[in-house]
């Protein structure tokens, strides 16, 4: 049990009459008063000291130091002084292993986090501090989704310093802070017209990247990291092996999204497209590291790249393929509606009218969570109201005449 130690004053003991009186010590005057002393959980003695005037306190503080030992909960208030860069930086070398994902994060942190609390002792980041955090985050008119996801991190990094002991509670996690909500906007479906259009204005040396895009679910980074080694035409599907990202500025090849290879149904009119432009532009043999920029080399023969073998990146590739086309069919381009993903829209769209299920949908577009599938594509899934009504009156004889047919 630990005890407060008053500084100034000791108690000494008459040897004759064993009378106890209080005398003034060496340091009466001089520095903070009492001085509370108590063992840690490891057994190594700690302290905490108190000015004058402010016995309560201190006996406060024992009381609460000996109690969340007893509950587990102790936290050695040295331990807060730890600067919240710190902390993140040790959080980050636990998130994802994907070099491009933690090039994310950090860009996230260095952004809309670090401004505020990069130097901050853990200890100090109050409910109070979030709450003016988040204020700031309102009036830079960020998006909901931006800022859900930053919140996400900061939350995450403070959970980090918890378990870590350095802080007893999150301060994210507070009742008064209302965590921001994101928001998932309906997806836009193209017409049919809109990508034909758009794979005849392309650059024709990636005018494949609308029958990938449109007609095997692909991704930008995939559909650029494609090979026509990866077509298997016995089994009719395509393999989804691998993309084409920026890993600190140097491109690299690595994993499909998550990780997660997959296999693609392959149809026949995009056999024909892939077979056709091989035929216009032969395959480019291109060499380079696997998942990190000192990664293992990797030779790969591209279905679609420049003039002369040429790389884009994908901001690249946005900006100068993808919305020239758009300048080039005279179609005004509408901002996140019309970017690449579009594609795989029309392809999830496609296939859900034709009665495939999100199970199915989500394993073809490389989603690890097929609710996921479901809460983005769950307004395009086709009514089966009347599928309904007509197995219901199977059983129960009811009128066949209602409503539309069974599709």
């Amino acid at each position: 049990m630990g005890h407060v130690q008053d500084r100034w004053w000791k108690e000494v003991k008459d040897p004759v009459t064993d009378e106890v009186t209080k005398v003034k010590t060496s340091l009466y005057g001089q520095g903070l008063r009492y001085k509370v002393r108590y063992l840690g959980p490891s057994g190594v003695e700690k302290s905490k000291s108190f000015p004058d005037r402010q016995k309560k306190r201190a006996d406060a503080f024992l009381i609460e130091v000996e109690s969340t030992k007893l509950e587990g909960k102790y936290v050695d208030p040295k331990a807060g002084k730890r600067k919240f860069k710190t902390q993140a930086e040790n959080w980050i070398k636990a998130q994802s292993p994907d070099a491009a994902s933690r090039e994310i994060i950090k860009s996230r942190l260095n952004s809309r986090i670090y401004p505020t609390f990069e130097d901050m002792p853990v200890g100090k980041i109050k409910p109070a501090t979030i709450r003016d955090w988040l204020g700031a985050l309102d009036d830079a008119r960020l998006s909901e989704n931006y800022k859900t996801v930053l919140f996400t991190i900061m939350s995450s990094v403070m959970d980090s310093a918890v378990e870590d002991k350095l802080i007893i509670e999150n301060p994210c996690k507070a009742k008064t802070i209302k965590r921001p909500m994101s928001v998932s906007p309906d997806i836009v479906v193209w017409p049919e017209e809109r990508v034909m259009d758009i794979e005849g204005a392309i650059d024709p040396r990636f005018a494949i990247a609308c029958p990938l895009g449109a007609g095997g679910g692909l991704r930008q980074g995939e559909i650029l990291g494609f090979s026509p080694d990866d077509v298997d035409e016995e089994g009719m599907v395509l393999r989804v092996q691998r993309q084409l990202r920026t890993i600190r500025g140097t491109l690299v090849f690595s994993p499909p999204k998550g990780g997660k290879k997959r296999v693609v149904p392959l149809a026949s009119g995009v056999l024909t497209a892939i077979t056709e432009h091989i035929k216009l532009f032969p395959p480019v043999e291109v060499t380079l590291p696997w998942k990190d920029p000192e990664g293992e080399p990797v030779t790969v023969r591209l279905l679609a790249t420049g003039e002369n073998g040429r790389l884009y990146t994908g901001d690249l590739f946005h900006k100068v393929v993808w919305m020239g086309a758009f300048r080039e069919a005279g179609i005004k381009y509408r901002g996140r509606a019309d970017g690449m993903h579009a594609l795989r829209h029309f392809f999830a769209s496609v296939l859900l009218a034709q009665g495939v299920s999100i199970k199915e949908l989500a394993e073809y577009l490389g989603h690890s969570d097929p609710g996921f599938t479901l809460r983005t594509y769950t307004h395009l899934v086709p009514s089966s109201y009347e599928r309904a009504r007509l197995a219901i009156n199977g059983v129960f004889g009811g009128s066949q005449d209602h409503g539309l047919e069974a599709a």
